[in-house]
């Protein structure tokens, strides 16, 4: 081992000491996190520092692997990045000791020894990262990470060709008209079976598994979020759905038209006064028989559909037991069939009477799929389309969140793609621009700054990468993909508005990138579960239970 990465394996291993106990202590403050609502604040604390302990241990054990293939700059990122978790985490313990439930000895003997604080000074000094911010500028910000699989290895091949030369051409268009996703582009992916990467080999998919879903959803974000890097969440987290609850009957049915790209998908949870308390759905399915078939009537409203209007499909989390009382034990999850609409609003009229209405949302960005306000009244869905048929009757919360684990972990390579995005764009302009007669790239701030980017985007995608064989294993490690969803979103805001500012006044104009960039990335810590919900309800309750 290179004394370089001794080093981050003596903080990394503080680190997990010192998360072990701060969260062995929370459950202690929280009764196993009964009364987590009475320590938000600390549980959110909590949270984040596992989960950056968590992002430090992947980024680790990845340039461990990876210095035996040559790649030495991993290694110096993995003791960067584990020097300003330290960093912070001193800082933190030593404001907030009391909550942490520490003594001074405690931290004198742990994050105050001798030779952890030598690691962290060597780690978190600005020549290292200055040092790996020359590197990041001379290969124009390029992510060329060694990986261990062939088949990776090929997946991120083909689909950054495929990513730069189908949709970068047209990304910048889509955003400033706010169109919709090109045709043209969803039937090119379904040929390259980019729908059915995860899905099942019995049911017309590929098999390939979360890391190749990952990289693809990484490598297609690099290009557009939302011309194509969010294309297969949506079917992604149905197919979690059915492949949890379904009956083999509507996995025969539904999966392989989805693997194939035949039917694009929309989920709708979210009603305009119901966000992140799920429980909480009104919109209303009741048993119903039109036209001599059982089934149930849709009515209500729905909000941040996003793909609404072309999708042929909705997932639909709607409320079975009236009684509000019933919560998350009174929803269901039901399939909805539509024709695909592809201007700003739609309606769509069933023979029997219903009405499904639809309103795009306007956004600041993450345009192309358009986001819909959704009204339902009286529209009729057959029984069959109950996920889980009679067996998934008030069943839905459940198969829901099992399908937003999948949603979170492929945010978690949307949002990492984004962030390459921006520190390509970044490290090539500032290569490029002059001033006080030098290029930007030439200055020590500058180096600094596109180094420590660089690392934390290095972070967040291993510890994405890292979280896909653990679903892989398990589907139910959702809390892993909560932290990687949590921390690559935070690095995306981070990374697009400190490659805004490099970029100077032009960063504000929509002749460079970047700006589409860093409105993007706004949108990323909200869905998929935002942000202060996601540290409580998701990654502090599993840790604290």
């Amino acid at each position: 081992m290179t004394p370089t990465l001794h080093h981050a394996a003596t903080l990394v291993d503080i680190l997990q000491q010192v998360r072990d106990e701060a969260v062995r202590r929370g459950r202690e403050l929280t009764d196993k996190g009964k009364a987590i609502d009475e320590y938000q604040v600390h549980a959110e604390r909590l949270a984040y520092l596992a989960t950056e302990v968590e992002a430090a241990r992947a980024l680790l054990t990845y340039a461990e692997a990876a210095s035996t293939h040559g790649d030495g700059e991993s290694g110096e990122m993995a003791l960067g990045f584990a020097a300003e978790v330290a960093q912070k985490l001193w800082s933190l313990a030593d404001t907030h000791l009391a909550d942490f439930g520490w003594s001074e000895a405690f931290l004198a003997e742990t994050l105050g020894r001798a030779e952890v604080k030598a690691a962290l000074r060597a780690g978190a000094h600005e020549s290292r990262f200055r040092q790996i911010g020359r590197a990041v500028l001379a290969r124009r910000g390029a992510n060329n990470c060694w990986l261990e699989s062939e088949i990776a290895l090929m997946t991120r091949d083909s689909v950054r060709q495929f990513a730069r030369t189908e949709v970068a051409p047209i990304a910048e268009r889509v955003h400033r008209n706010d169109e919709l996703v090109p045709e043209p582009i969803i039937q090119k992916m379904a040929e390259l079976g980019y729908f059915g990467m995860s899905v099942p080999e019995e049911y017309g998919g590929g098999g390939m598994g979360n890391l190749a879903m990952i990289i693809t959803t990484e490598e297609l974000s690099v290009a557009s979020l939302g011309v194509a890097g969010s294309l297969i969440t949506r079917p992604e987290i149905l197919t979690k759905a059915l492949l949890r609850g379904g009956t083999e009957a509507q996995k025969r049915k539904w999966l392989p038209p989805i693997a194939a790209g035949q039917l694009m998908v929309a989920i709708s949870v979210t009603e305009p006064d119901t966000g992140s308390d799920v429980a909480s759905v009104k919109c209303r399915a009741e048993p119903a028989v039109v036209n001599g078939r059982q089934g149930f009537l849709i009515n209500g409203a729905k909000a941040w559909c996003t793909f609404a209007g072309r999708a042929n499909v909705i997932a639909l989390l709607a409320r079975t037991n009236p009684d509000l009382r019933s919560g998350a034990r009174g929803l269901s999850l039901f399939i909805v069939e539509k024709e695909p609409f592809f201007g700003h609003s739609f309606e769509m009229r069933q023979p029997t009477g219903g009405v499904l209405q639809g309103h795009a949302i306007p956004t600041l960005g993450y345009r192309g799929m358009h986001s819909y306000i959704l009204n339902f009244e009286n529209f009729f869905v057959p029984a069959e389309n109950l996920v889980g048929e009679e067996s998934g009757l008030h069943k839905g919360f459940y198969l829901q969140m099992a399908g937003f684990a999948a949603g979170r972990l492929q945010t978690g390579g949307r949002a990492t793609g984004l962030a390459q995005a921006a520190l390509e764009v970044t490290a090539t302009y500032a290569t490029e621009r002059k001033q006080f007669g030098s290029p930007l790239s030439e200055f020590q701030l500058t180096q600094y700054k596109l180094g420590r980017m660089a690392t934390h985007v290095a972070a967040a995608r291993h510890l994405t990468y890292a979280a896909a064989p653990a679903m892989d294993k398990d589907e139910d490690a959702a809390v892993t993909a909560a932290m990687a969803k949590l921390l690559a979103c935070d690095v995306a805001v981070w990374v697009t508005q400190e490659g805004q500012l490099i970029h100077g006044g032009w960063g504000y104009g929509e002749e460079y990138a970047i700006s589409r960039y860093v409105v993007d990335a706004l949108v990323l810590p909200i869905f998929e579960g935002v942000k202060p919900i996601l540290e409580l309800k998701v990654i502090a309750r599993t840790l604290l239970a």
